[in-house]
């Protein structure tokens, strides 16, 4: 289930623009107010902020490796397991299991080091949920 919400804050009121999506295993936000990092990406118990352009590339990347993943369920066994990777110069993406279910790793290239991981189940929603996105960023 997908939730959105406002974050709350007690030391100032929260813009109205600023937007984060969340359901089991993940979390995704957009900020166009914030001076450097507009984006979040997360899981169940990690996260972390993105630029615009970080945000920008995550977005069409996931894009990308689910339309191939959905591509490849007609091409391959049910049983065999895949391995995509979708990258830009600010970030990388890798999907790994079936094409109907797999993890989604990110891992950033430039200025900071970071990695998140997704489990099968909240890659999904994720994905739903970086469609909507795309309207923000």
């Amino acid at each position: 289930m997908t939730h959105d919400r406002a974050p709350q804050s007690s030391s100032s009121p929260v813009a109205p623009s600023r937007l984060v999506k969340e359901g089991e295993g993940w979390r995704l936000g957009w900020d166009p107010a914030a001076p450097v990092f507009q984006g979040l990406v997360g899981g169940s118990d990690w996260a972390f902020e993105l630029t615009a352009a970080e945000l920008a590339d995550f977005c069409r990347l996931v894009q990308e490796l689910a339309t191939t993943m959905a591509e490849m369920e007609g091409l391959v066994m049910a049983e065999e397991q895949l391995t995509l990777e979708a990258a830009s110069d600010r970030l990388g993406l890798e999907a790994e299991g079936f094409a109907h279910a797999y993890d989604l790793t990110l891992i950033l290239h430039q200025g900071r080091g970071a990695e998140g991981h997704w489990c099968p189940g909240a890659v999904a929603e994720l994905v739903r949920a970086v469609q909507g996105l795309q309207v923000f960023c």
